[in-house]
């Protein structure tokens, strides 16, 4: 191929990504509830496939799948609903304690020599306007799954699907066999991914909300929702999620508390991060940080909250078609985490 031709090549495949990628923004309204069925569905596949290996029928092992969905997300909606209603109505009170309490820091600091006012900070630093966004980005994920009937509907129709997918692969691929390991070797990480992600995030949570309400901060609840939502996204995500609760805990309770609530996160994080994840995800899907960071900043745009929660699913869907198209592979290398031919085993 000659210089020309290459840099025709390169100039239609980055203006095909970008039409694509404003495909996917426009459509967003369609395309989040079928991401978060896909979603869900591979989470729920696998207590699907435990119910019919123990001779459930299909059809009631979807449907007992489809209740415990239903009455978990509803549950959940309802409760931090209404923890988000309280939290926006106190949003002014907390303002009002914000700024007692800096007054009482400045006071102490200028003590010390230092002479810094409370309006220089607070030109820097709203606790009002950063609880807000995290109230709006709770509200944008809850618009998302306002339409439950149309995602529970989509991963019935997914759950259903995968029953006879495995046959439907062997008939469509020409290469079947070679192409079927390929296929489920990358729906077995996907899935595994996933299911694990979502066990730990729970547990997070769960630890968020025991840690909160034993400190006394307001709306536990509201506080372990960030923390599971949050650790879907790699490296950041706990930190994120801790930042709101830390501020609220300042403005509740006063600097001791919020620097108990900011070791509760650390040690959750760190046990749960540090010690119980790594040992059952082991390598996990094998992405740089840079490429984790890249894609949370490009799915979150694209996509709102949702993308930024989905943001490494959606970066392995892309390095599975850089990895089966031989012109791309180069690119499933770079954004590998391994260096030793992206990651492939021999």
């Amino acid at each position: 191929m000659s210089e020309h031709n290459k840099g025709t090549y390169w100039l239609v495949g980055f203006a095909a990504f970008i039409v694509i990628i404003a495909g996917l923004k426009a459509a967003s309204q369609i395309v989040i509830p079928f991401m978060l069925s896909v979603f869900i569905a591979i989470i729920c596949a696998p207590a699907m496939s435990s119910l019919r290996s123990r001779g459930v029928p299909t059809w009631l092992s979807i449907l007992l799948v489809v209740m415990v969905i239903i009455t978990g997300i509803g549950s959940l909606a309802v409760l931090v609903g209404a923890s988000l209603d309280n939290f926006s109505s106190q949003l002014p009170s907390y303002r009002v304690r914000f700024a007692e309490e800096m007054s009482g820091l400045v006071t102490t600091l200028n003590g010390f020599g230092l002479h810094i006012s409370y309006e220089q900070i607070r030109g820097y630093v709203d606790p009002s306007a950063l609880m807000q966004m995290v109230a709006n980005a709770l509200r944008g994920l809850g618009s998302a799954l306002t339409n439950l009937v149309l995602v529970v509907m989509i991963v019935i129709f997914i759950l259903f699907e995968t029953v006879e997918l495995p046959k439907k692969l062997s008939l469509a691929l020409t290469d079947a066999s070679k192409s079927m390991d390929k296929m489920e070797s990358f729906i077995e990480s996907v899935n595994r991914y996933l299911v694990i992600k979502t066990l730990v995030s729970i547990l997070t949570g769960v630890s968020i909300t025991l840690a909160m309400w034993l400190l006394g901060v307001d709306f536990p609840l509201l506080w372990g929702v960030c923390a599971f939502l949050l650790n879907f996204v790699p490296n950041i995500g706990s930190i994120i999620a801790a930042v709101p609760a830390v501020l609220l805990a300042f403005v509740q309770l006063g600097g001791l508390s919020a620097g108990l609530t900011a070791g509760a996160f650390l040690m959750v994080n760190l046990v749960v991060g540090n010690v119980i994840e790594p040992r059952y995800m082991g390598k996990g899907l094998g992405l740089s940080t840079l490429v984790v960071f890249l894609s949370l900043l490009l799915w979150g745009w694209v996509f709102g909250p949702v993308g930024m929660l989905l943001s490494i699913p959606l970066t392995i869907i892309m390095k599975l078609a850089f990895e089966a198209n031989p012109k791309m592979h180069w690119l499933a290398i770079i954004i590998d985490s391994n260096s030793k031919d992206g990651g492939k085993e021999s």
